[in-house]
């Protein structure tokens, strides 16, 4: 019996004369699956159950009253085991409970299952677990493939009772409708802009909460439809089911009615992501919402407290105050962390310009209901992070955006051995997303230090099927991946973050060029000159090459995904000189920007 993760071991014997002899060859020829053992022996009932499961087609007991003895005196001549279970698998002696089921566990004996036969030793090629653009991306790249799929998709209710359909954050309660709200505020500084324009209107302009949550809730539900169908014309099976491993190769997919069913896979990619995070304070589940909730929430969340200072927090608190509401954030410590800090701050001070109150170096301890309603009344007692103040406030919603757990730790990952980071949840994972089980993989947000974006997901998706599949050797890149973050003034960057460059590089190898600008869209309306503020980070060892690309300002997101294929290809400070701007766009500031900040020279503009 060969250590953990050995081979099967195939022996080879010389049958002994006689009936008894050719009977039991008779029999190991005959059966795919044979099991010798004996009905009282609880290892046998162990090894029964176990290919059981995998498509057992015969047990042999051996009875003593009967040919027991004789049969194992053949069994031990034959494979020099003296104990049951004995188990043979097409021909092949494997052993007895341990050496079968450590053979299981390594995916040998599947492999000797499926030998010489057209019967599959699992349910599917591959299940993933997580409905999300990645996992979507995944199961239909490896469909595509010819390979046999699964996807198990279930959302955990929030504690208030939200749920979603299938897409995963990304689709239901993240990127599209945070973009969708944030343009419904853009929408309104345009109608202020418009009159400077000369549009004319004598009707009041109010917004209405309820219109724009069914249309963007309309439009997700057409989203979530198609998912399903392209699944079926992939051939890929979809089960809304929570699954949870109980064993290696195998889950158990529990629906919302509570019935379960069982499922193997020779694969498995993880693709569950995160959900928000709690304060663990009183109050904080039973009346507090979360981005889980606020995108469909059924009335105006009035005057809004935001707890948190990811980006989900400022884009939150960006398009509420957007469309009129009374915000405050409440932030513990700095803006936007991981973030490039000096974009950060100005992309906060420019919320605040604009409306948006923050309470810093504060923390909520205590929710507390004073009033029923929709949206209601809620206390807010929140204590100093540099001292004993307290700060007290009341407001119509509180959400939280502190932050994002990875949905790892109810899934049955340690009935398997894969291990996680214990401190947040997430898998670590080698430069091919695969986990410390070889048969088990993972992509998406839940990857011990990776990117936490959908993009990024969909790519690394893709290519793990191309890989395991299709015999490309391509692996995603997290490297230069851009990004945006949708605040009022958007922050769109490509890069490191000047800290880290810094940090990386040392100050004195860099050169930091910068400027500030005025859209040309603004100078009629007359606002927010000198807000918008674009620099680049160049490493002096390496030609002035463009390590770190930031810009704050309008369509940010649309301006920095360009700019990232040329860092991609290398980009530097000479071939961005040499390239000629588009006139009069704000991107085109970064064909002309000469001022380094270690020059001290003045960056303000008087126009565009």
């Amino acid at each position: 019996m060969g250590g953990r993760g050995a081979p099967l071991r195939v022996s080879k014997w010389t049958l002994p004369p006689g009936r008894e002899g050719l009977r039991v060859r008779s029999l190991v020829g005959s059966h795919r699956v044979l099991v010798f053992s004996k009905s009282y022996c609880p290892y046998c009932l162990r090894v029964r159950q176990r290919l059981g499961c995998s498509g057992a087609e015969h047990s042999r007991k051996l009875h003593p009253c009967y040919d027991g003895p004789s049969i194992q005196e053949v069994l031990v001549e034959m494979t020099n085991q003296r104990t049951v279970p004995n188990v043979f698998v097409n021909g092949t002696h494997v052993g007895g409970c341990d050496a079968t089921l450590q053979a299981y566990q390594n995916g040998s004996l599947q492999k000797l299952l499926g030998s010489g036969t057209d019967v599959k030793p699992y349910d599917y090629d591959l299940i993933v677990i997580g409905g999300g653009s990645g996992g979507l991306a995944c199961s239909k790249e490896a469909a595509t493939l010819g390979k046999k799929v699964m996807v198990l998709d279930y959302v955990v209710p929030t504690p208030l009772g939200t749920s979603w359909g299938l897409g995963g954050t990304c689709v239901n309660v993240g990127c599209i409708p945070k973009k969708l709200m944030h343009q419904a505020a853009l929408l309104g500084q345009a109608l202020k802009d418009s009159r400077k324009f000369g549009w004319q209107y004598d009707e009041q302009v109010k917004h209405n909460w309820e219109t724009m949550v069914e249309a963007i809730q309309n439009y997700i539900g057409s989203l979530n439809w198609g998912y399903r169908v392209s699944l079926r014309e992939k051939t890929v099976t979809y089960l809304n089911a929570y699954a949870e491993f109980i064993e290696p190769h195998k889950v158990k997919a529990t629906n919302r009615k509570g019935q379960e069913t069982y499922h193997t896979a020779e694969r498995f990619v993880l693709a569950t992501g995160e959900r928000p995070r709690y304060l663990g304070i009183p109050g904080d589940k039973e009346y507090c919402i979360t981005s889980d909730d606020l995108f469909s929430l059924p009335y105006c969340p009035g005057k809004t407290l935001v707890v948190g200072a990811s980006y989900v927090a400022l884009e939150c608190a960006g398009f509420l105050a957007g469309i009129g509401l009374d915000v405050s954030v409440m932030v513990r410590s700095i803006l936007l962390r991981g973030f490039d800090q000096e974009m950060a701050e100005r992309a906060g001070a420019h919320m605040e310009t604009h409306g948006v109150k923050f309470i810093r170096k504060f923390v909520p301890i205590q929710i507390e209901r004073l009033e029923e309603g929709m949206p209601g009344r809620l206390k807010v007692v929140a204590r100093s992070t540099e001292g004993s103040d307290i700060f007290e406030g009341e407001y119509n919603t509180v959400l939280i955006a502190i932050g994002r757990d990875a949905c790892t730790r109810n899934i049955g990952l340690d009935k398997i051995g894969v291990r996680i980071n214990e401190k947040n949840g997430k898998i670590p994972v080698s430069d091919e997303e695969q986990t410390n089980v070889p048969y088990v993989y993972a992509i998406g947000d839940i990857l011990d230090g990776k990117l936490e974006l959908t993009p990024v997901a969909i790519q690394a998706g893709r290519l793990l099927a191309r890989r395991l599949y299709a015999g490309s050797s391509i692996k995603c890149d997290y490297v230069n991946v851009p990004t945006t973050v949708f605040t009022p003034l958007e922050y769109g960057c490509c890069g490191l973050p000047e800290e880290r460059a810094v940090k990386e590089y040392g100050e004195h190898n860099l050169e930091v060029y910068h400027t500030l600008f005025w859209p040309l869209e603004w100078t009629v309306p007359n606002r927010d000159n000198n807000t918008c503020y674009a620099k680049i980070i160049c490493n002096k060892l390496a030609n002035n090459r463009v390590i770190g690309f930031h810009v704050l300002g309008p369509n940010a997101g649309e301006i920095t995904q360009g700019f990232a294929a040329a860092i991609k290809c290398g980009l530097t400070k000479e071939l961005l000189n040499e390239t000629i701007g588009i006139h009069p766009t704000s991107a085109e500031v970064f064909t002309t920007m000469n001022v380094t900040k270690s020059s001290g020279q003045e960056i303000t503009q008087a126009g565009c």
